[in-house]
């Protein structure tokens, strides 16, 4: 552009034909239509002088083939608008070239697909990772020592991902490591005793108590923070609560530890969001859960040798090998830390790219997933009450989720609002 601002004014006086004006831009430009325009002389401004320009198009013909790919094949020549004294047609070098958009690829034109994907992907491995975590509960019934699995096998996976540059690691000094040690702590804790949940009762029932999570959530909204919870917001909770005491009343695989263990989970884990908006910082999702994922393996492995270590070295370890053998043993217990810590990042890649309420039935209709295979998959028998009172808490948690996004949404328009006011 710049080469052909001085061309046009070092020469205005000189009426250019076709193969004098592409010869000063590109041996192979070819132009078609001409259109006379006028330019202004450089000695006299107020005189115009015509200058032959061709056409509405610029082809390039041989280096078409080698441009078009990168987008910068198809230029487009703006008419010349109107003299404002009326006297014949200005060319405007600043409008007279625009570049075209390259073809979209198909998932660039069909993003949904992508979302779609994403959390098809996040159900399959969720589902896989409760199922074959339940398996192994079977024949080795130490939820401490798997926990402990879970984390060792997704830190040693970030480890190695830093070692390649995928992603890059970032800096931790010792105030960010003071602020994400109570969120690995309240992680820690809530998924030890998710695990102990379902080591004791049926995977359905303990994703059945999970479901009251929100309960305290809000609960810790109102009574911790100060957040003021609306009422109807509350009075979604109502379901919730009644579906899952329903379902407990006349679980088959009821029985206190997997009942308690649940319950500490969600406390444990609504304590967790609570600390994890204190500890928002620039790093990347990525690198803070890498390392809210070593500090809570340092916090699992005390209570793990402490409670389980003795029976694991004495028989734990022996009886598992004798039942399905060394190889399956410890490829079960590689597959179910890999399908958790996989599970948890897609879990959150797919909520970023979607809405809070796509977010919140999405996580409502994971749970309802996770119930209905683990029913289907270990063959286990549910009273009527039972699965009534399942649907009317996971229906309850639907409510909720739909009101809560919705409150949001419009709170975060609302600031939106008042900011560009």
């Amino acid at each position: 552009m710049a080469s052909l601002m001085s061309h046009l004014s070092m020469h205005p006086a000189k009426l250019s034909s076709n193969k004098c004006f592409t010869s000063k831009i590109s041996p192979c430009v070819t132009l078609c239509r001409s259109q006379r325009v006028v330019v202004a002389s450089v000695n006299n401004l107020s005189s115009k002088v015509p200058f032959g320009l061709s056409g509405n198009g610029l082809r390039l013909s041989v280096w078409d083939r080698v441009v078009r790919p990168r987008g910068l094949g198809d230029f487009q020549v703006v008419k010349a608008a109107a003299a404002a004294d009326g006297g014949g047609e200005e060319f405007d070098i600043s409008e007279g070239l625009a570049i075209a958009e390259p073809p979209k690829s198909f998932l660039q034109r069909y993003p949904a697909l992508v979302t779609g994907f994403f959390f098809f992907t996040w159900y399959f491995l969720n589902v896989i990772f409760n199922i074959l975590n339940k398996k192994v509960y079977n024949y080795f019934p130490y939820p401490y020592f798997v926990s402990v699995v879970h984390l060792l096998v997704g830190v040693t996976y970030c480890l190695i991902s830093w070692s390649i540059g995928l992603p890059k690691r970032a800096p931790i000094d010792k105030d960010l490591l003071g602020v994400l040690t109570p969120v690995a702590a309240c992680h820690a804790l809530g998924h030890v005793m998710s695990n102990v949940s379902f080591a004791a009762v049926a995977v359905s029932f303990t994703h059945t108590i999970k479901a009251l999570e929100p309960f305290f959530s809000a609960a810790a909204s109102q009574f911790v923070l100060g957040h003021q919870i609306p009422l109807p917001l509350w009075l979604s909770l109502a379901p919730v609560v009644l579906g899952v005491s329903m379902a407990s009343l006349t679980e088959l695989s009821f029985n206190w530890l997997g009942f308690t263990s649940a319950m500490i989970s969600n406390i444990s884990f609504t304590y967790r969001s609570i600390y994890s908006k204190k500890a928002m910082t620039g790093m990347d999702s990525t690198n803070v859960y890498a390392y809210i994922s070593i500090i809570a393996l340092l916090f699992c492995l005390p209570p793990a040798i402490l409670i389980e270590g003795p029976k694991l070295m004495q028989y734990g370890f022996r009886d598992a090998i004798a039942k399905v053998g060394m190889v399956k043993f410890v490829s079960d217990l590689f597959w179910i830390g890999m399908f958790y810590h996989l599970y948890n990042q897609i879990a959150t890649n797919t909520l970023e790219r979607v809405a809070p309420l796509t977010h919140a039935v999405g996580n409502v209709l994971k749970r309802v997933f996770v119930i209905g295979f683990s029913i289907i998959v270990f063959g286990n028998r549910i009273s009527t009450q039972t699965g009534i009172g399942t649907a009317i808490a996971i229906a309850g948690v639907a409510i909720y989720s739909v009101i809560k996004a919705n409150l949001e949404d419009q709170k975060k328009k609302n600031a939106e609002k008042s900011k560009a006011e």
